[in-house]
């Protein structure tokens, strides 16, 4: 039961953000106290990448980020770069791999970066408290009261690390975005990001038999490109490469997909009517792409099936658009599958009412907000936990 006690600093949410802020603070001699709303702190860690946590990527720059103002992240990512949180990482003694472009995981469990932070924290004389979820925060003389069902805390201080909507069966609230519009500071438009789409009709219908299959494809959506992973799902399509691409899609906007990522088609085809000229489109197709996926495409998607000719029925007209097709087949998906699955929520804070350099709300002296809660979202593969670590540096460093 918490009283009516007093601290220096208040960090709402104990996840990746939260902990590694109150842990930056109490290193400094604050006294620090967390308050995380669920039974345990960090549970969208435990889950994250398949239980093994891609805690970083050592490629992440400002470039890896959305936000309605691209500038602003740079500051905190400069000063708490990957190779920070990496040292830190190896002075715990985690085990880690590299994997694909960059992304940096545990060997064993994410358990190894829960457990990493709440050292840090209990090194710093952190109090952490779980099930104790906020119910408001309000301006108390030179500093804030946080009122919780368990009591009230006063404060010099709050850190709002809230997080977004994304996964709500994690604890996911809107609480950061109530503080800010209750302080008088502007939240842009939330929508679920890094998730995957849905499809209606036909193309549902086609490819949800198609279930579990994945492929490598270039994916583009309102000029962004992405070559990674597709895989189709009884709804519509994920993988790696449809979840980039929706944090660019808007509702009604085309997917275009290249499902033979990046290579010429369209030699491949003349090289394959060259030495197959009997051969049915299905059957050339099935060289290149899963033979379920070469079938539906030619037969089962109605008005949009390519049909199944011999290679020899196709002149160089037919089979330049044939390819044109393939490289760019187009999508309007119906819809994602929203916050239930997505791994984060696009928009939230405005940065314009943030400090760049340590995240304070400029018109609330200490009040600081910092990773997902705030617009600035990152691409899949470990960037949005380096902007948690960044941001949560940044404000921890003197909040």
């Amino acid at each position: 039961m918490i009283q009516s006690e007093e601290t220096d600093v208040v960090v709402l949410g104990g996840g990746a953000a939260g902990l590694m802020c109150a842990a930056v603070a109490g290193a400094r001699g604050r006294r620090v106290r967390v308050l995380e709303g669920s039974r345990r702190c960090g549970k969208k860690i435990l889950m994250s990448g398949g239980g093994r946590c891609n805690f970083t990527n050592i490629h992440s720059t400002p470039a890896n980020f959305l936000s309605a103002n691209p500038h602003f992240c740079k500051s905190a990512l400069a000063r708490y770069t990957p190779a920070d949180f990496l040292a830190l990482v190896q002075a715990h003694a985690v085990p880690y791999h590299e994997k694909e472009r960059g992304q940096l995981f545990c060997d064993d469990s994410s358990k190894r970066i829960v457990n990493l932070l709440l050292d840090e924290c209990a090194a710093a004389g952190v109090e952490v408290n779980v099930r104790t979820p906020v119910e408001s925060v309000a301006r108390n003389g030179d500093g804030f009261v946080v009122t919780t069902a368990a009591g009230a805390v006063h404060a010099e201080a709050v850190v709002v690390a809230s997080g977004g909507l994304s996964i709500p069966k994690m604890g996911a609230t809107g609480i950061g975005y109530d503080i800010a519009r209750a302080f008088g500071l502007p939240v842009r438009a939330t929508r679920a990001a890094l998730v995957p789409f849905t499809l209606d009709g036909r193309p549902r219908d086609a490819f949800g038999e198609l279930s579990g299959i994945g492929i490598d494809v270039e994916a583009v959506c309102n000029e962004a490109v992405f070559d990674a992973g597709l895989l189709f799902t009884h709804r519509g399509l994920s993988g790696p490469a449809m979840l980039q691409v929706s944090s660019y899609w808007q509702p009604g906007d085309t997917v275009t997909v290249d499902l033979f990522a990046g290579a010429d088609v369209d030699a491949w085809l003349a090289e394959r009517r060259a030495a197959r000229p009997d051969a049915r489109l299905v059957n050339v197709l099935a060289e290149r792409l899963p033979r379920r996926l070469a079938g539906c495409l030619c037969d089962d998607l109605g008005a949009e099936s390519l049909g199944n000719p011999r290679l020899r029925q196709l002149d160089d007209t037919k089979r330049t658009a044939l390819a044109e097709r393939l490289s760019a087949w187009p999508f309007v998906p119906a819809g994602t599958e929203g916050y239930r699955t997505a791994e984060v929520t696009l928009g939230g804070v405005d940065t314009a009412a943030l400090s760049s350099a340590t995240m304070a709300a400029r018109a609330v002296p200490g009040l600081y907000f910092i990773g997902e809660v705030v617009d600035v979202t990152g691409h899949l593969g470990g960037h949005n936990f380096q902007w948690a670590w960044a941001s949560a540096q940044a404000a921890g460093a003197v909040a």
